[in-house]
């Protein structure tokens, strides 16, 4: 029988659905625990996961019989793409599964950042009345930069806009005279874009030429006032260099929802930075998008297998 391994969190009814027509391993301990992943993909035809289960060649050569995998997200930087494709492995994301998601949690850390006043429970109750120092900036007027101008930053940017904010982005791989820059300004420099705008929201994949995209130099580019919100991926941001803006006060606060190193390692640097809100790779994750990338993943993988079986 075609068997298909998952190793991270997903819908369950989706996985009951593929258990109907596949005999399924549904263990998110897997992601956690290497040799046993490798032990259970030894037969396995199709695997599914998440952003931490790495796909390299290790598994792969664990896992003679695969055929595709199936990325509950977009992201491919845990997944070997030439190991694949020699094998001829399928991978197949899940394009347009959780862009509102995202769109809606960078909007929100906007909001939470711009306003600087919806941290004062600790000092409400304890008596204090922190009402001048809690005195932030609206949204309505700030200009938002995007850095990258793909599918889910165009989402974001559609909200921004209803919120009355001014967009920009800076996207090289997106032709000048593309349509989808028709509401939003286009910068040709990375450079241009950090001085200027209010806030900066990451929206690039993680690469040789990303990989500590916003570094110290790239924060020194921007306003003391400025916000930085990192939905993207780990790594775009040099960790070490955004702490010690954040404790010099060079830049107003910032929003992690990806890390180089997840789970966050013992003694991380972002440890006790101010103006700082961290959260666990979530920005993607509503019940809502759950149950789309779910389903999607689950008809691609299928789709893979089932021509497989018929010699397609």
């Amino acid at each position: 029988m075609v068997k298909i391994v998952i190793s991270e969190f997903m819908d369950e009814e989706v996985v009951v659905s593929l258990q109907d027509r596949f005999e399924v391993i549904f263990d998110t301990s897997l992601v956690d625990n290497r040799p046993s992943l490798l032990e259970t993909v030894a037969d396995a035809d199709g695997i599914i996961v998440r952003n931490r289960t790495q796909v390299d060649a290790e598994l792969m050569a664990a896992a003679p019989h695969l055929k595709v995998v199936g990325r509950l997200g977009v992201g491919l930087d845990n997944i070997d793409m030439d190991a694949c494709k020699a094998r001829g492995v399928a991978v197949k994301p899940a394009h347009g599964g959780n862009g509102c998601s995202v769109a809606e949690y960078v909007l929100t850390g906007i909001l939470l950042l711009r306003r600087n006043a919806y941290f004062s429970s600790e000092s409400m109750l304890a008596g204090e009345w922190p009402r001048q120092s809690l005195i932030g900036r609206e949204a309505s007027g700030s200009i938002l930069g995007l850095v990258g101008f793909g599918a889910i930053a165009r989402e974001t940017a559609r909200r921004a806009l209803a919120l009355n904010m001014k967009v920009a982005a800076f996207d090289p791989h997106l032709a000048a005279d593309a349509p989808e820059w028709a509401d939003v300004e286009r910068y040709d420099s990375l450079s241009t874009l950090l001085e200027e705008v209010d806030v900066v929201s990451l929206h690039v994949p993680l690469t040789a030429e990303t990989r500590h995209l916003i570094d110290n130099t790239a924060l020194g580019r921007m306003k003391h006032s400025a916000i930085l919100v990192n939905a993207a991926r780990g790594g775009i941001v040099d960790e070490a260099a955004l702490a010690a803006a954040l404790r010099e006060n060079r830049l107003a606060g910032a929003l992690l929802d990806v890390f180089e190193q997840e789970p966050l390692p013992s003694g991380s640097v972002l440890e006790g930075v101010p103006n700082l809100i961290l959260t666990p790779h979530i920005a993607g994750v509503t019940e809502e998008s759950n149950a789309r990338i779910s389903q999607m993943t689950a008809d691609n993988v299928c789709a893979v297998l089932e021509k497989t079986e018929v010699g397609v």
